[in-house]
């Protein structure tokens, strides 16, 4: 993949910080929790870096895993898996709001499908070294933090761990949180 120098200059003049904490991800039954995609999405483009998308609240991942199940028709009715993680990344990069507008992604339509930029900032922070990204969730109100799992594993400082599951009924979930589409 070919990275634009202007990107990668500006991703590489920030500052990279130590992320130690709890995460949550959100999953079908009977998907690992640590299995990271390699579909691409938001921060990856197919084919590009393997990410695994984990949010830093509990509501991030439930709200995640709502915009892309009630897509599906039928809904799927089974309940979800929500997991919380314990995350050491070293190496990890911060785009807040206006960062991210700073590096050409729009504000409007963030929680859109429209992925073209933020899948080049994701492949080039990857390109970077950075272990991982902490960027707006475009669901809920937090951040989300998206690991690089080919960076991440190759540092034996970085750990990821579950550390618990829970069932989740995710359709009253988000039927209680207004987040269903008629």
């Amino acid at each position: 993949m070919i990275h634009d120098p202007n990107l990668l200059e500006g991703l590489s003049a920030r500052p990279t910080e130590c992320f130690s904490g709890s995460t949550f991800r959100a999953t079908r039954a009977g998907l690992h929790p640590l299995a990271p995609s390699t579909n691409g999405g938001r921060w990856a483009p197919a084919g590009g870096p393997v990410v695994l998308y984990t949010s830093l609240e509990r509501e991030g991942a439930l709200a995640e895993i709502t915009y892309h199940w009630s897509r599906f028709i039928p809904r799927p009715s089974k309940p979800a898996k929500l997991h919380r993680l314990t995350v050491t990344a070293g190496k990890t990069l911060r785009l807040i709001r206006t960062t991210l507008e700073d590096l050409s992604v729009p504000t409007e339509g963030y929680d859109g499908s429209a992925y073209d930029r933020t899948q080049a900032i994701g492949a080039a922070a990857a390109f970077l070294g950075c272990d991982g990204i902490l960027v707006p969730s475009a669901r809920w109100h937090c951040d989300n933090l998206i690991l690089f799992t080919d960076n991440h594993g190759h540092d034996p400082g970085n750990s990821l761990d579950v550390i618990e599951t829970e069932t989740i009924d995710w359709l009253a979930w988000a039927s209680d949180k207004g987040l269903l589409p008629p």
